[in-house]
């Protein structure tokens, strides 16, 4: 299993081999590809912040990372993502929420069962995962920084992905996506104690101590809760590159602050799964 870049036209993004499934479409991008200048050039899907990017420009980079994937524009959900931990079952009436539809809930993570729809999450160093289970047909997407890795929302996520669909933890396949790596997340005692908090001692593993400061593995902290959760180690992907150490090809936010765009995570069931 590892995580391969694929170009289309300009577009360039990355797709997990352990997603690899015809049921599915998937791919996380990167900030190549797209129409929009200056802070946000040039495949960005971020229209707010303290100096917008222009709606005509988001739009369109949304067109090229979906048409890149095969998917519909229109058939997207999103959800205002607050670092929280709640777990929303997306249903055919959330179809193009976030992008043509106003969202009506807050979620930072997203799972369904309905084919035809496409889930997507998104980051500037966070973490971002896919989930997919092939015997339910089921799939999740998460966007877990810190608060989220804390609240051990990606298990959170599979365990509402068996109680709402039967899925197994040892059928799903996640994959982490790209995110800010400990080489350049240092932090003060509050990421550090919260993971003690939550996890107990098996948190060390994942804290390093760097002077007066921390760093924390959050990629590895996920999947070890992933592993916790019944998610077999084999069917979990991790994307190694750090956001921050590459913001030629990623947003960092970490970097650059508020002078940036977001990249994406997106999964989708064809309606052909439904057959």
């Amino acid at each position: 299993m590892s995580f391969q870049t694929q170009q289309d036209q300009q577009v360039v993004y990355h797709i997990s081999t352990v997603l690899e499934n015809e049921q599915i479409r998937h791919g996380f991008s990167t900030r190549l590809g797209g129409v929009s200048e200056g802070h946000f050039a040039s495949l960005n899907f971020r229209g707010g912040g303290p100096e917008p990017d222009g709606r005509e420009n988001v739009l369109e980079n949304y067109r090229r990372f979906c048409g890149a994937l095969g998917a519909d524009v229109r058939d997207l959900v999103q959800s205002k993502q607050v670092h929280e931990d709640t777990v929303r079952h997306v249903t055919a009436a959330d179809r193009g929420k976030g992008l043509f539809v106003s969202t009506d809930f807050t979620a930072d993570a997203l799972v369904t069962g309905e084919p035809g729809l496409s889930l997507m999450v998104f980051s500037a160093d966070c973490i971002i995962l896919l989930l997919h289970d092939p015997a339910t047909r089921s799939i999740g997407a998460v966007h877990a920084g810190w608060r989220g890795t804390a609240l051990d929302l990606p298990a959170k996520a599979v365990r509402e992905m068996g109680r709402l669909f039967g899925a197994r933890p040892e059928d799903i396949r996640v994959a982490i996506g790209a995110g800010i790596g400990p080489c350049c997340f240092e932090t003060h005692n509050d990421v550090p104690d919260a993971m003690r908090a939550a996890f107990g001692d098996g948190a060390e593993a994942y804290i390093r101590p760097r002077g007066e400061k921390w760093t924390v593995d959050l990629k590895a902290v996920n999947a070890w809760r992933l592993r916790e959760a019944g998610v077999q180690e084999e069917h979990i992907d991790i994307c190694p590159t750090c956001t921050a150490c590459h913001t030629e090809l990623y947003w960092s936010h970490r970097v650059t602050g508020d002078k940036r765009g977001v990249q994406g995570a997106l999964i989708g069931l064809r309606t052909e799964a439904a057959v």
